[in-house]
């Protein structure tokens, strides 16, 4: 009897492999097995590179995922969605595995979009140009663990594998740009993006993506920009009540202030499936758009494209041969290929705003010494030692307490060695005054003057010769007394 996983999962498939078929399909929404495996496992390509031939390896590095979607299948969250024109098997969700594909990439299902009913029948070619976009653009590497025990040649090419842009669950597909309504209910006059890219950490904050299989008409791509151009001018409210782009609150494209006028980039990806000559496609949205991306020229050097759409361009065939970080992408407007990072951005301001920051940056260092240099010559010396004042010192008599120091005009050490001298004196001529009355006591003066010897007792240490008359008046001052006194 059949026991364990292979009662659930007849096809011996693993909960890995079954979530990397919910999330790839959960973003793609129709796919192959060889998008899937090439998307989420993409180690396994170099694990049956030494297979004799293209089919051969193809069906060695499928196999795995083909089994996940049966399993998947069985359990009546995936569907068999038709075949490709090239003949290969699709795959798409149905509502309950729309949901559960929600749960392995992290998001509400109102943000997963609806799902590719009768995409296959027509063969998908449009949702399988844009999926081989989204991995062109992606280029996800073998993970390093993934190669262990594989020869050292496959481990060196995949270390060799250049890197693209985020990975499966940094997009999004059949994203809808409402002109009008909300997210989740869009009203007329809105566009919908064929895929949307967030990888901050790869310098793409917020990218748009259209895929043209070169059958539309370069007037409706240019209609669709206007679309898009719509949708960046909408604005709502926010809980204070201020007006925002839409597009903000879903997205945090990020940037300071002066970035905040910028629109996210629109690229648009050309597959040659239709007669269309991409590059005269190309040429014709250009002029037919050029209100949303042609920027103005500045006093400073660069051109301003706040308020415009960064418009790029290039082609499925040149992202495979050469890869997502070569510069293979035009930019409207400039004569060039750059990489996307530079086509999406503005090098040209970038190094003139950059020079311009090292520039301030070096007068106000120079501002900062001179103000130092300045400061330092007004700072005070002590007259006892020779010692300029610390930074503490110089602020302590500045203060409100330190103006009432006696000794604010000598250094720390110095003016504490005073107020010590002080008090030493202090000390001593209390030891010298009178308990009584507080004057000076003059103790010598009862040995040297014999009037005061006649009429004071002698020094007690306490009192002085006043106090002491006051207090122990001596007998009688007459012939007796003097006798009595002994003199």
């Amino acid at each position: 009897m059949v026991k364990g996983r292979r009662v659930s999962n007849p096809a011996g498939s693993s909960n890995r492999l079954r979530s990397d078929v919910l999330r790839v399909l959960g973003v793609l929404k129709v796919a192959t097995a060889d998008q899937i495996q090439r998307l989420a496992a993409p180690h396994l390509t170099m694990r049956h590179a030494d297979k004799p031939t293209a089919a051969a390896r193809k069906e060695a590095r499928t196999r795995a995922h083909r089994a996940a979607a049966q399993d998947l299948k069985k359990h009546r969250l995936v569907v068999d969605a038709g075949h490709s024109r090239a003949g290969e098997r699709l795959w798409s969700l149905t509502a309950a595995g729309l949901e559960a594909a929600a749960g392995e990439l992290g998001r509400p299902v109102r943000e997963m979009g609806g799902l590719a009913r009768g995409a296959g029948r027509a063969g998908a070619s449009h949702a399988l140009c844009v999926g081989e976009t989204i991995w062109a653009l992606s280029r996800p590497t073998p993970e390093p663990g993934s190669l262990h025990g594989a020869p050292d040649a496959v481990v060196e090419a995949a270390r060799a594998m250049p890197a693209g842009f985020g990975t499966i669950d940094s997009w999004s597909t059949e994203v809808p740009l409402p002109a009008t309504g909300t997210w989740t209910m869009a009203g007329r006059g809105g566009a919908q993006a064929d895929a949307v890219l967030t990888a901050p950490e790869h310098g793409l904050p917020l990218l748009f993506v259209e895929v043209d299989t070169c059958h539309m008409d370069a007037q409706r791509i240019a209609t669709k920009l206007d679309k898009y151009m719509r949708f960046f001018k909408r604005t709502v409210k926010t809980g204070r009540n201020r007006q925002v782009p839409m597009w903000r609150t879903r997205w945090d494209a990020g940037g300071d202030i002066t970035e905040r006028l910028a629109l996210p980039p629109l690229l648009l990806v050309f597959h040659r499936i239709g007669a269309r000559s991409p590059h005269s496609s190309w040429k014709l949205v250009t002029d037919r758009s050029r209100q949303h991306w042609q920027g103005h020229k500045t006093d400073y050097g660069y051109r301003n494209y706040d308020g415009k759409i960064p418009l790029v361009f290039t082609t499925i065939d040149v992202l495979r041969d050469h890869g997502p970080t070569a510069p293979v992408f035009h930019r409207a407007g400039r004569d060039e290929p750059q990489t996307l990072t530079d086509a999406v951005g503005d090098p040209v301001r970038d190094a003139i705003l950059a020079r311009e920051h090292a520039l301030r940056q070096e007068q106000s260092r120079q501002r900062a010494l001179e103000e130092a240099a300045a400061r330092e010559a007004r700072r005070p010396t002590c007259p006892d030692c020779g010692v300029k004042f610390s930074d503490e010192r110089w602020t302590y008599t500045d203060s409100s307490n330190g103006r009432w120091d006696p000794h604010r005009d000598r250094c720390k050490g110095c003016a504490e060695a005073a107020s010590a001298r002080e008090e030493a004196e202090r000390e001593a001529a209390r030891r010298q005054e009178c308990r009584r009355c507080r004057e000076p006591r003059r103790d010598e003066q009862w040995e040297t003057d014999p009037d005061l010897r006649r009429t004071v007792v002698e020094p007690d240490g306490v009192y002085c010769a006043a106090c002491r008359r006051e207090l122990s008046p001596l007998p009688e001052r007459g012939f007796l007394g003097r006798l009595w006194r002994g003199y």
